[in-house]
């Protein structure tokens, strides 16, 4: 049987250059490779060597026979990408002068000059921890972290929704990159309370920043720092125990709650206040915040977008996460036909 695609996809093609038959797409030579959701596996075409398991940085892959509980939707997801048969037709083959280093390769490539180069970099993220990945793929380069927090990896930490598990397991490929001993991440170190960008200038040939965005972008509405209102970032960092927001006031004494905005994140949030707190219990969620959500009186959510749900924000993924979560979901049934999923999505 096929291998397939799941969830925790984080599209970085390092599976396409791997796949030895061009059987998985978008590829980084195709035009909608920029704006897929995922990457896709036609089961016609997968010869089941597996070469892509070991290629994926995520744990994503999965032979069709021993899919995950909650994942088994995914083998009709990527079936569903190739049930055209013009598709193949337009299918770019994968060009091996253009491929990117994102494959796992043999041998670091080596830089021009052989000297020492230290890199600074601000924040530990993902955005961070790539960048740092393909920094000490040379034998010159030394790279050190600077991380405001008592723990690292940011978003992945802080801003996946805990009973994401899956996706979460990126954190198990920070750990490996951070044991790099030419790497060094130092925490509760602040640029601007600890050191300046001055003295990160004075110790590196180069500096990334990437911290991220520290605060929310606040709505331009009459009301949105009334009591009640939480903002994103807030509420996810709430149920996730970032320091930030662990005292958080979150008031669940109502039972409806209105989420504006119909991102990923807003159905995070959606499902994390309907979500049964036992099966929250067996996450990494916050344990103040599962305590509030066992007593909570939320019954309803709901979720307002300025456009259908043909132009909502939201992924496919995101989608039949919140569906299979067993929590009963309605749309406004004038835009039913324009839902992006499957013919038997169930809503």
């Amino acid at each position: 049987m096929p291998h397939v695609v799941t969830q925790a996809c984080c599209g970085d093609a390092s599976c396409v250059y791997a796949c030895p038959v061009n059987c998985i797409h978008p590829t980084p030579e195709e035009p909608d490779f920029g704006i897929a959701e995922m990457l896709y596996i036609d089961p016609a075409t997968c010869v089941d060597c597996g070469a892509c398991v070991s290629a994926c940085p995520v744990g994503a892959i999965v032979p069709g026979h021993r899919m995950p509980a909650g994942q088994e939707r995914f083998v009709e997801v990527n079936a569903t990408q190739y049930h055209d048969p013009a598709d193949g037709a337009a299918r770019f083959p994968v060009d091996p002068a253009r491929r990117l280093p994102l494959a796992p390769i043999d041998r670091p490539r080596q830089l021009a000059v052989d000297t020492s180069i230290s890199i600074g970099i601000v924040g530990s993220g993902p955005s961070a921890m790539y960048a740092a990945d393909e920094l000490l793929r040379q034998p010159q380069v030394s790279v050190t972290m600077y991380e405001r927090l008592d723990r690292p990896f940011g978003l992945a930490r802080f801003g996946v929704a805990p009973d994401h598990l899956h996706t979460r397991k990126v954190m198990e490929l920070f750990d490996d990159i951070a044991r790099n001993p030419r790497l060094e991440i130092l925490l509760n170190t602040e640029v601007g309370r600890d050191l300046t960008l001055a003295d990160l200038r004075d110790r590196h040939q180069g500096v990334i920043w990437a911290g991220g965005a520290p605060t929310d972008r606040q709505l331009a509405l009459p009301g949105f720092d009334l009591p009640g209102v939480s903002s994103a970032t807030s509420f996810v960092g709430w149920y996730n125990g970032h320091p930030d927001f662990a005292d958080l006031y979150v008031d669940l004494d109502t039972e409806r709650v209105v989420v504006v905005g119909n991102g990923n994140v807003a159905l995070d949030v959606a499902r994390i206040l309907v979500a049964d707190p036992r099966t929250l219990a067996a996450t990494d969620i916050s344990r103040p915040a599962l305590a509030k959500l066992r007593s909570s009186s939320v019954r309803e959510v709901v979720v307002m977008g300025r456009r259908g749900p043909a132009h909502a924000a939201f992924t496919l993924p995101e989608l039949i996460g919140l569906v299979d979560s067993g929590v009963p979901v309605t749309v406004d049934a004038a835009d039913l036909e324009a839902l992006p999923a499957p013919a038997d999505l169930d809503t």
